[in-house]
């Protein structure tokens, strides 16, 4: 990939999944580069880790990495060393419709919707491991040093009561002369990597503009100014629009009803040259914002124009006058509008992802394209104080009805410190970045460029972006 830049995601998944057992990045390394000027795909096994062996957050990474490359067009680069399935693991990795198997199924249906599958086989490559190269539509495979074959030595002489080497089973001079399984003979390493250039070179792949882009320009703002905008305290209030202000090219920001809806900061942008319309929380979510929010997203679909989401968001208003107001139908507006969007999607969780509001700002579960936290980042159903309260108030009315004695001061103590102690642990980036809930955490001084290689990364796919049809809004 020489000197362009190398998005590695999910670096720290597994991450204290598996108690002692250290998996790290999940025993494969996933990731978006540019080879030859064509943005790829890559994954590659850690044959470190385990013997390159997949655990259950191997294959939900690997998966992953296949769903990006299929939104964004995305040509697959593996380089396999791989035992295939974890067996102490077996049942968590083999039978289920989101296990090892997806893996193989999506690359058959990746490259018959065009979007080239290459394998370079640098070690072993056993058992379902086996399938990734067979299936690929090049395969390259290092001389001495890679072998393919479904079962290794010690399962044919088993079965069979065959003795051969590895290297007589499935090796270079083997598959390339005789079986035709792969397609490619490299010499070492280093001639496989080239090979894999050149195939790369060979794809015809072009990317197809059908959008205005402006010659990108830096900020007007250091990237480092974010540390002290946002800092780790998630209770110091901030204005979001010195943030944007450090993302976007110029520091040039288009405001969408600057003084309406003020919780919810919407507006147009470039960042690297590509257009985007930006989403970003300075507030809980009233009425107003959300129908803001819902009208600026409509606007960027019929435009074409790709999101990003810049997270920090406690949730909705709750009260009685949120209610009456109709909080429910106008937020239920925005999570449509945020749902049935067509045009790429991005999101980074700049502060707290609270409730309802990683609904409405595009968490996880309404697919973005790419999600990213930063460190100082929480995510849970809501914080941990206020499931604390909650948790307290309803204990308190269990006891009173059974006509039990009320919670002692004590016992209201041990309950805040165990429930704020699980929220602040399940709430923090790192688990939830070992869980796959997210791409990455990411330093926040990268955001620009980060946001701008997925924005580069979304143009391969058809242009225009399709058309987006909504659902019912409730009025």
């Amino acid at each position: 990939m020489c000197s362009t830049p190398f998005l590695e995601l999910s670096q720290l998944a597994g991450y204290e999944l598996y108690g002692e057992e250290s998996v790290p990045a999940g025993g494969i390394i996933t990731g978006i580069g540019r080879v030859n000027g064509t943005e790829c795909m890559l994954v590659v096994n850690d044959p470190t880790v385990k013997g390159g062996t997949y655990y259950p957050i191997t294959v939900k990474k690997h998966l992953r990495a296949q769903q990006i490359a299929r939104e964004n067009h995305l040509v697959c680069i593996y380089l396999v060393d791989s035992g295939g399935a974890n067996l102490p693991r077996q049942d968590e990795v083999f039978p289920d419709r989101e296990h090892f198997g997806r893996i193989f199924y999506n690359q058959a249906t990746l490259s018959s919707s065009g979007i080239p599958q290459i394998a370079v086989v640098l070690g072993s490559c056993t058992a379902g491991g086996a399938y990734v190269p067979a299936m690929a539509d090049e395969s390259i495979i290092v001389a001495k040093q890679g072998t393919v074959f479904l079962g290794g030595p010690p399962l044919v002489r088993a079965a069979t009561g065959e003795t051969v080497t590895a290297e007589e089973l499935g090796g270079a001079d083997l598959h390339c002369r005789i079986s035709g399984v792969t397609d490619h003979y490299a010499l070492d390493e280093e001639h496989a990597l080239h090979i894999a250039r050149r195939v790369v070179a060979s794809l015809n792949v072009t990317k197809e503009y059908k959008v205005q882009l402006s010659d990108p320009v830096e900020p007007l703002y250091a990237a480092d100014d974010l540390y002290g905008i946002v800092g780790g305290n998630l209770r110091r209030a901030f204005d979001v629009r010195e943030v944007i202000a450090r993302l976007v090219d110029g520091s040039r920001f288009t405001e969408f009803k600057a003084l309406f809806g003020e919780t919810l900061v919407c507006g147009f942008a470039h960042i690297l040259g590509y257009p985007v319309g930006i989403l970003a929380n300075n507030g809980v979510l009233f009425a107003d914002s959300s129908i803001k929010g819902a009208h600026f997203i409509e606007l960027c679909c019929q435009r074409r124009i790709p999101l990003l989401f810049l997270q920090n968001i406690t949730g909705f208003m709750v009260g009685r006058e949120a209610e009456a107001g109709g909080i429910a139908k106008h937020g239920a507006k925005l999570v449509m509008a945020v749902a049935c969007a067509s045009v790429p999607k991005f999101t980074v969780v700049i502060g707290g992802s609270y409730g309802a509001g990683n609904y409405a700002m595009a968490g996880r579960a309404y697919s973005p394209r790419l999600l990213f936290m930063w460190p100082n980042a929480r995510i849970s159903v809501m914080g941990g104080e206020q499931a604390a309260s909650v948790l307290i108030q309803v204990q308190s009315e269990q006891r009173a009805r059974r006509g039990d004695k009320e919670l002692s001061a004590e016992e209201i103590q041990e309950i805040r410190r165990v429930v704020i102690g699980k929220y602040e642990r399940e709430g923090h980036p790192y688990y939830s970045s070992a869980r796959l809930w997210d791409d990455g955490v990411i330093d926040p001084a990268d955001t620009r460029t980060i946001i701008g290689l997925g924005l580069s990364a979304s143009y391969n796919t058809p242009q225009p972006f399709p058309q987006t049809n909504f659902g019912i809004f409730r009025m």
